[in-house]
């Protein structure tokens, strides 16, 4: 079990309830965190619409987490 910094945004943020909080999790890699989030906020948005960012750096969804490592789940840009 490692911990994790998680940032949210937009319609993440909503569906969570919070800007940023910290998870203790399993998971090894961004996707594995996000549908475990996925399942816990209920989030609607599938992985395939969003970018993840490690540590300020944009990565691959199977990118190895370390522990204390800083995510943030990049929704589309909705504009007019």
């Amino acid at each position: 079990m490692s911990q994790y910094t998680v940032q949210y945004f937009a319609l993440l943020r909503e569906q969570a309830g919070c800007r940023e909080e910290r998870i203790d999790s399993p998971a090894l890699t961004p996707a594995m965190l996000y549908t475990e989030l996925q399942a816990r906020h209920g989030f609607t948005l599938k992985q395939a619409f969003l970018r993840v960012a490690v540590n300020d750096e944009f990565v691959e969804w199977t990118h190895a987490l370390q522990p204390g490592d800083r995510l943030v789940f990049i929704p589309p840009v909705a504009g007019g």
